[in-house]
């Protein structure tokens, strides 16, 4: 066996990830692995990475084709560099700032009004007399 490759027992434990999310990725475009001539998947050491990546924009929660998109910029012809992940990086900062921005306001606004229209907590009739809010549409409007 290549020692640049992993077998998708070996991509599961080093990743963290369970094999049958591996194949999930894959169907998903998300990673790519070869067969062997005995039809077992082979995975690029350099998949790590990819799946690293995956992992932490999911948790992030970043949509799986939004997750696509960007690996879709990385090269195929070769493994990407510190370079080709930084020029990923730079692409997602606005993107990744402005959700930091909405959980802070999740967080500072959680206990107090957050603009639902629900008029079910004592401030809102302070907050939100009438519930003015309602115009502004459905949802949190202050979120």
């Amino acid at each position: 066996m290549d020692t640049h490759e992993l077998t998708p027992g070996e991509m599961a434990h080093r990743s963290g990830v369970a094999v049958s999310a591996l194949h999930f990725y894959e169907r998903e475009g998300l990673i790519h692995s070869r067969r062997t001539s005995g039809n077992q998947r082979r995975y690029a050491r350099e998949t790590l990475r990819r799946v690293a990546f995956i992992r932490m924009s999911q948790r992030l929660g970043i949509p799986l084709a939004r997750i696509r998109e960007a690996l879709a910029t990385l090269p195929t012809d070769r493994v990407p560099t510190s370079k080709d992940w930084a020029k990923l990086s730079a692409g997602w900062r606005q993107d990744l700032d402005d959700r930091i921005l909405h959980l802070q306001r999740l967080r500072d606004n959680l206990t107090g009004c957050i603009g639902c229209g629900c008029l079910s907590l004592k401030t809102c009739l302070l907050t939100n007399p009438g519930d003015v809010l309602a115009e502004q549409g459905p949802g949190a409007s202050r979120l």
